[in-house]
């Protein structure tokens, strides 16, 4: 970065703390918000995403219904709300991205990069849940839904519009129910919601060795929402705050008209009850706890160093520790609310069918892409609510997309300071970032490219990933920098030091909880299966582990690298190595009078 044009030292507790500015190259002062409601409005459009709507509604049915709020509940205060706000704090103290903030410990810079290959891998795959509701979404334009015949080119034989409630009975096997079909033949027979998901969108081969022919209407839907990601991040984070209004704020909108419309459904009661009825023997099952911790880790999008990112662009003064609050209540409740919505919907489509719910309740993309489209079906004016639904669908997955691209790039930008670089930088590096996710996102729209899609989306940011680099942070922070100091870091930037209890899970509850969720994910792995039938080749296995790996290994790779590279004593390289390193804008707002400069 060029040689120091002056140092200081201080004899108060930063004391051994390097503070440089640096001659020449001093990076141009930071951009900020436009108003504080713009970091808000970001933080709530990259949090509350798809997971929200898709995932926690299934995991609570699934765990004991309103029960599994009591593990989720303290797993978010003893969990998620510590690390939110440590990373936005983190940010916004250092007035950096996913790398640069960890100037804070410079020997644990790996945790920057290992944060950067996790939100890359992220941008990577999760882009593709948005080309797919964008294909549904144009399709939801016609008078006929597609996905509601069995009169198209790309249904089979087996393709059956209606489910008969007579083949429950057993002893009509052999009836003849539906022109020349049998229950018995009905048993295997395929929903056209299904045979649409599978023949039309993915045109899916018949495993990961072979990849097949692109699709090229998912194709040009992909290279379309990446249109749109650029344009919502070229211009920074000014432009960024105004788009995040409409992108974050427009699904509520709709979240509350489909609960409108799902509690005026026949079957819609039940399927709320189902949703929240209390199963108190749950609480006894240490997945129940697995659950409620990994959802917490994945809504609220801890360790990809996107909230470091985003918090960076604060104004120093900043009450970061009331947004973290704000920010956690608005994305648990959400979670919350969607769940209505959701049942109240699956409720609907099992009375219609004459089926429990535990027959039609999915998680994940099989509740975006069959299980509504299903229920849509079964409405009246289904194109509208389809379109609804859809629409709601990118614009959630919409802005998690582009403030993920943001905390990247802002990442990459970081280790470039200076008015000297081109000036166009930041539209070259947002350019090269969105063009180099589409070409990887390229084997996802062949064949064979759901199965690519599930390698990146259970290995390259699945709960081990996470947890691994949400433990390393507490340690780093509560440990090597000190979690007084930060706390004392903290008070200069707010006014006043937070309640000791965030101290106290930095430093001991949050580590052993990321840990031990950690370890039982590890005890409990199981190789990755498609529709719980085709199982991965064990090449395809190693490739998901190098994706893990990628990120996980940055970490200790980059300790070692650079305790061998300094020179001295392992004690005098460590403590070295482990010397903040300020920037100049530390020196308006942290520099006492006792300080002697030279």
């Amino acid at each position: 970065l060029g040689e120091p044009l002056f140092s200081c030292d201080s004899s108060d507790s930063h004391s051994s703390v390097s503070w440089i500015v640096f001659e020449g190259r001093c990076p141009t002062e930071r951009e900020t918000w436009t108003r504080q409601m713009d970091f808000i409005m970001s933080c709530v459009g990259f949090a509350v995403g798809l997971g929200n709507v898709w995932r926690f509604p299934y995991l609570c049915y699934k765990n004991g219904g309103g029960v599994f709020l009591i593990p989720y509940l303290l797993i978010v205060f003893v969990g998620g709300i510590p690390i939110f706000f440590l990373e936005i704090a983190l940010g916004q103290f250092m007035k950096a991205g996913s790398i640069n903030v960890w100037n804070i410990a410079p020997l644990f810079k790996g945790l920057g990069y290992a944060s950067m290959v996790i939100v890359f891998f992220c941008n990577t795959y999760y882009i593709m849940v948005l080309a797919w509701g964008f294909y549904y979404l144009i399709k939801s334009f016609s008078a006929t839904l597609p996905w509601s015949s069995c009169d198209n080119i790309w249904n089979t034989p087996m393709c059956i519009e209606t489910y008969h409630q007579d083949c429950k009975n057993a002893s009509l096997a052999n009836v003849t129910i539906s022109g020349n079909m049998t229950c018995a033949e009905l048993a295997d027979a395929r929903s056209p919601i299904i045979e649409f998901w599978e023949n039309k969108v993915l045109n899916i081969s018949s495993g990961l060795n072979e990849p097949g022919q692109f699709n090229w209407e998912v194709t040009l839907c992909l290279m379309a929402v990446w249109v749109m990601v650029y344009f919502c991040v070229w211009k920074g984070v000014k432009s960024t705050g105004k788009i995040v209004y409409f992108t974050a704020t427009f699904p509520y909108v709709v979240l509350i008209i489909l609960l409108v419309r799902g509690v005026t459904l026949p079957g819609a009661y039940d399927g709320i009850m189902y949703y929240i009825k209390p199963d108190w023997s749950k609480l006894e099952e240490a997945q129940v706890w697995i659950d409620a911790g990994t959802q917490i880790f994945f809504s609220y999008a801890i360790g990809l160093g996107a909230l470091t990112a985003l918090g960076s662009y604060n104004r120093f003064n900043n009450d970061c520790y009331k947004d973290a609050f704000i920010l956690a209540l608005i994305n648990s409740g959400t979670s919350f609310f969607a769940g209505f919505v959701v049942f109240s919907i699956l409720g609907f489509m099992a009375a219609e069918q004459g089926v429990d719910i535990s027959q039609v309740a999915e998680s994940g993309p099989g509740l975006a892409f069959i299980a509504y489209p299903k229920a849509v079906t079964l409405m009246p004016v289904a194109p509208l609510w389809a379109a609804l639904f859809f629409f709601m669908l990118l614009l959630l997955g919409l802005d998690s997309q582009f403030v993920g691209v943001e905390g990247f790039v802002t990442g990459i930008l970081d280790l470039f300071p200076g008015r000297h670089y081109h000036r166009y930088k930041r539209e070259i590096a947002v350019a090269i970032c969105c063009l180099l996710c589409f070409i990887i996102d390229l084997s996802m729209v062949t064949q064979g490219g759901m199965y690519v899609f599930q390698l990146f989306d259970y290995y390259s940011a699945s709960g081990m990933t996470l947890l691994w680099q949400a433990f390393w942070e507490c340690i780093v922070v509560a440990w090597v920098y000190g979690a007084d100091r930060f706390m004392d870091d903290i008070a200069r930037m707010i006014g006043y030091r937070p309640f000791p209890w965030m101290k106290w899970c930095w430093s001991f509850i949050t580590p052993c909880v990321c840990m031990g969720i950690f370890l039982f994910h590890l005890v409990n792995y199981k190789p990755l299966t498609y529709n719980n039938v085709y199982v991965y080749p064990w090449w395809g296995e190693v490739i998901g582990w190098c994706l893990a790996l990628s990120s996980m290994l940055c970490i200790p790779v980059s300790v070692l690298y650079k305790l061998v590279r300094a020179k001295g004593t392992i004690r005098e390289r460590w403590a070295h190595l482990t010397t903040p390193v300020w920037g100049p804008h530390h020196l308006e707002y942290m520099v006492p009078p006792a300080w002697s400069c030279f």
